[in-house]
C-alpha cells in the first residue's frame, strides 16, 4: 500500500504542516527586538544553563534507555519492533521538549523588550513562544504515532512508542521539577526571607538557576508530559479498538479513528490560536479562554464530520463522546482557575490566614488542596459515565482523545508562564524602567494560574488515558474477573495505592536535599564575597547552576527506578490479577494526590502574590513572611511531586500493557 493512497497520509500531512507553521512562528520570534546588551547577556546565561542541564539529562536518560531498548528486544515477542518504537518515542519526546525550551529561552528576552511598548505587544510575543512549544509537541506526537502505524499496521506493536515517551516524561518531570524547585526554594529562603531582597534581584546568587529551572521544569517537562499523554491516549484507544469485541462493531475504521481525530484537533488548535488576543479590558485569562472555546467548538464540528464519514449509523453517539471530552477539558480548567486565581475565595482565604503566621497559612493551604480534589473527581466520573452510556468502553477512549484535542493550546498556556516569569526576571536584573516591570509583573501574575490550569488538564488527561490503558490491559485476559474478592487483586490494589505516596516522598525529599545545598551556597556567597549587597561584588551564578544540575540528575534516578520496576515485580509475583489491582490503586490514589498537590501548591503561591500586591500588609509584613513559608512548601508540591505523578501513572500502565502477554507464563502466583 503506497503512503499517498493510505488514509493515514492525511494525518502525516497535517502534522508536517503544523511543524512548518511552528518554524514560521519561530522565525517571527527571532526577528523581534532583544533589548539592551545587558538583557541579552542575562538571557544567554539562562539559555546556556537550561541547555547544559538538558544535555546532561539526555546523557543520563540515554544510558537507561539503551538498557531498556535491548531488554525489550530480547525479552518480548516481536521485541525488535517494540524496541524500535520505544526508541522513536523517546527521541521524539525529548526533541519536542528540547525545541520548546530553546524557543522559550529566546522568547523571554524579547518579551521583556516588547514590554517597553505595552502589555498587548508583550503578551502577543510571549504567547507566540508558547504556541511554538505546543505545536511541536502535538505535531511530533501525531507524526510519530501515524508513521509507526503506517509501518507496523498493528496497534499493539506501537505500545513501545508510548513507553519511550513515558520514560522521557518521567525523567523530565522528576529531574526538571527537582531542579526548578530546589533553585526557587533556595533563592527565596535566603534572598527574600533572610536577606530581605526582592525576587529576581541580581544580588541573589541563585537567581539565574531559578530562571533556568522555569524552562527545564515547565517548558521541557510539561512538553514531554503532554507529548506522552497525547501519544499514549491515541495508542491505547487504537489498541482497544483492535480488540475483537470493539472491532466487531466499528471495524478497521475504529482503529484509525483516534489518529484522524488528532489531525482534526491540530487544525482546530491552529485556527483557535488566532483568537488568543487581548481586548480592551486586557484580560489575559479571558484571551486564553477565547482560544480554548474556539478550539473546542471547531474540534466538535470536526469530530462530527469525521464520525459521520466513518460511522454514518452511530456517528451521533461517538460525536457525543468526543464532546464530553472537550467539556471535561473546559470545566477542569475552570475548576483549577477557581482554586488558584487571586480573585477567588480559596486563594484569598490562604492569604487572610497568613496574618496569624506560617502555621495557619499551612493549615489553610492543606485544606484547600484537599478540597480541590472533589469537583475534578465528580467531573471525571460524570464524563466516564456519559461516554460509557453512549458507546461503552470505546466511548471513554474517544472522550479521552477529545479531551486531549486541545493539547497544543494548553501547552501554549503553560509555556507562556516561564516565558513571562523569565521576562520579569530579565527586566528586574537589567534595571528596566518601573513601567516596563509593571507590565512583566502583570503578565507573570497570570502565568501562575495558567500553569496551575494546565497541570490540572495534564492530570485529568492522565487519569482518562490510564483508564483506557487499563481497559486494554484487561482485554488480554478474557474470562478473568478482577474483583475485590480475590486476595491478589486486593494486595495489588493496596500496593498500587501506596506507590504514589512513596514516589511523592522521594521527590519531595530530593527537592529538600538540593534546596539545602543551594541555601548553604547562597549563604556562603553572601558571607564571603564582599560587596554583593551593595552591587560592587558579583555573585557566582554558575556555582549555583552546577550544584542544582548535579543534584537534580542524581536525585531523579531512584523515583524513575521505582516507576519502572514496581509493575514488573508485582506482575511477576502476583500475575495479572495482582497487576490489575495495582493499576486501579495507582490510578485512583495518583490522580487524587496529584490534584491535591498541584492545586494546593499553586494556591499557596498565588496567596503570596496576592499579599505582595499590597493586601494584608504587603511585602515585608508578617503575613508576607508567613506566605513565603507556605509557598516554599507549595513549590515542590505543584512543580515536582504533583506533576510527576502524571508520568508515574502512565509509565506503570504502559509497562503493564507491554508485559501483559507474558504474565500468564511468568507469574509466580497464577
Amino acid at each position: 500500500m503506497e503512503l499517498f493512497t493510505n488514509p493515514i497520509a492525511y494525518a502525516i500531512f497535517i502534522s508536517l504542516l503544523a511543524l512548518l507553521y511552528a518554524v514560521y512562528l519561530t522565525w517571527q520570534i527571532l526577528r523581534a527586538d532583544t533589548g539592551t546588551e545587558k538583557m541579552v547577556d542575562i538571557s544567554s546565561h539562562i539559555r546556556e544553563g537550561a541547555t547544559a542541564y538538558l544535555n546532561k539529562q539526555a546523557t543520563y536518560v540515554g544510558i537507561f534507555a539503551i538498557v531498556i531498548f535491548f531488554l525489550l528486544w530480547f525479552l518480548l515477542p516481536d521485541g525488535a519492533k517494540i524496541a524500535w518504537g520505544f526508541l522513536a518515542g523517546a527521541i521524539l519526546s525529548g526533541f519536542a521538549g528540547y525545541v520548546g525550551m530553546v524557543v522559550a529561552t529566546r522568547a523571554n528576552v524579547r518579551t521583556a523588550a516588547m514590554a517597553k511598548h505595552g502589555m498587548k505587544e508583550a503578551f502577543a510575543l510571549a504567547y507566540k513562544g508558547g504556541n511554538v512549544v505546543g505545536l511541536f509537541v502535538v505535531a511530533t506526537s501525531l507524526l510519530g504515532v501515524s508513521l509507526l502505524y503506517y509501518i507496523y499496521n498493528e496497534p499493539t506493536l506501537m505500545i513501545g512508542f508510548g513507553f519511550g515517551a513515558s520514560l522521557i516524561s518521567l525523567f523530565a518531570r522528576v529531574g526538571g521539577g527537582i531542579y526548578t524547585k530546589a533553585a526557587d526554594v533556595g533563592a527565596d529562603l535566603v534572598g527574600k526571607v533572610e536577606a530581605g531582597i526582592p525576587e529576581d534581584d541580581p544580588r541573589n546568587p541563585a537567581v539565574i538557576a531559578d530562571n533556568v529551572g522555569d524552562n527545564v521544569g515547565d517548558c521541557a517537562g510539561m512538553g514531554a508530559d503532554l507529548f506522552e499523554s497525547y501519544a499514549v491516549t491515541l495508542i491505547a484507544a487504537m489498541i482497544l479498538a483492535a480488540t475483537p469485541s470493539i472491532m466487531a462493531v466499528y471495524g478497521h475504521n475504529g482503529v484509525i479513528l483516534p489518529i484522524f481525530l488528532g489531525a482534526v484537533a491540530i487544525v482546530a488548535g491552529i485556527i483557535g490560536s488566532f483568537f488568543v488576543t487581548l481586548g480592551r479590558k486586557k484580560d489575559i485569562m479571558g484571551a486564553f479562554y477565547k482560544g480554548i472555546y474556539m478550539t473546542a467548538l471547531l474540534g466538535a464540528v470536526g469530530f462530527a464530520l469525521v464520525m459521520y464519514f466513518f460511522f454514518p449509523a452511530n456517528w451521533l453517539a461517538l460525536t457525543g463522546c468526543g464532546v464530553i471530552g472537550l467539556a471535561i477539558m473546559v470545566l477542569i480548567n475552570k475548576i483549577a482557575e477557581y482554586y488558584t486565581a487571586t480573585h477567588y475565595k480559596p486563594v484569598r482565604a490562604i492569604a487572610k490566614a497568613s496574618e496569624t503566621g506560617a502555621g495557619t497559612n499551612l493549615i489553610a493551604g492543606l485544606a484547600i488542596g484537599k478540597e480541590s480534589t472533589f469537583l475534578p473527581v465528580l467531573l471525571i466520573l460524570a464524563g466516564m459515565l456519559g461516554a460509557y452510556w453512549l458507546a461503552g468502553i470505546f466511548g471513554i477512549a474517544i472522550a479521552a482523545v477529545g479531551m486531549l484535542s486541545t493539547t497544543g493550546l494548553v501547552i501554549s498556556m503553560d509555556s507562556y508562564g516561564p516565558i513571562t516569569d523569565n521576562a520579569g526576571g530579565i527586566a528586574e536584573m537589567s534595571g528596566l524602567p518601573e513601567k516596563t516591570r509593571e507590565v512583566t509583573d502583570e503578565l507573570d501574575a497570570v502565568g501562575n494560574t495558567t500553569k496551575a490550569v494546565t497541570k490540572a488538564f495534564a492530570i485529568g488527561s492522565a487519569a482518562l488515558a490510564a483508564l483506557v490503558m487499563f481497559a486494554a490491559f484487561t482485554d488480554y485476559f478474557p474470562g478473568q474477573v478482577f474483583d475485590l474478592s480475590n486476595i491478589y487483586v486486593l494486595i495489588g490494589l493496596f500496593l498500587g495505592a501506596v506507590i504514589p505516596f512513596l514516589f511523592s516522598s522521594m521527590t519531595m525529599k530530593s527537592v529538600g536535599k538540593a534546596a539545602f545545598a543551594i541555601v548553604t551556597e547562597v549563604r556562603r556567597q553572601f558571607k564571603e564575597i564582599k560587596g554583593i549587597m551593595t552591587g560592587e561584588g558579583k555573585p557566582e551564578y554558575g556555582t549555583c547552576v552546577a550544584i542544582v544540575t548535579q543534584a537534580a540528575l542524581k536525585e531523579m534516578i531512584l523515583p524513575g527506578i521505582l516507576a519502572v520496576v514496581s509493575p514488573l515485580l508485582i506482575g511477576w509475583v502476583f500475575g495479572p490479577k495482582g497487576l490489575a489491582g495495582m493499576l486501579t490503586g495507582v490510578i485512583i490514589a495518583g490522580f487524587l494526590l496529584a490534584i491535591q498537590m498541584t492545586t494546593g501548591g499553586a494556591a499557596w503561591d498565588n496567596a503570596k502574590k496576592h499579599i505582595e500586591k499590597g493586601h494584608h500588609g504587603g511585602k515585608g509584613s508578617d503575613a508576607h513572611k508567613a506566605a513565603v513559608v507556605g509557598d516554599t512548601v507549595g513549590d515542590p508540591y505543584k512543580d515536582t511531586a504533583g506533576p510527576a505523578l502524571n508520568s508515574l501513572i502512565k509509565v506503570i500502565n504502559t509497562i503493564a500493557l507491554i508485559i501483559a502477554p507474558l504474565l500468564t507464563s511468568i507469574a509466580l502466583i497464577k
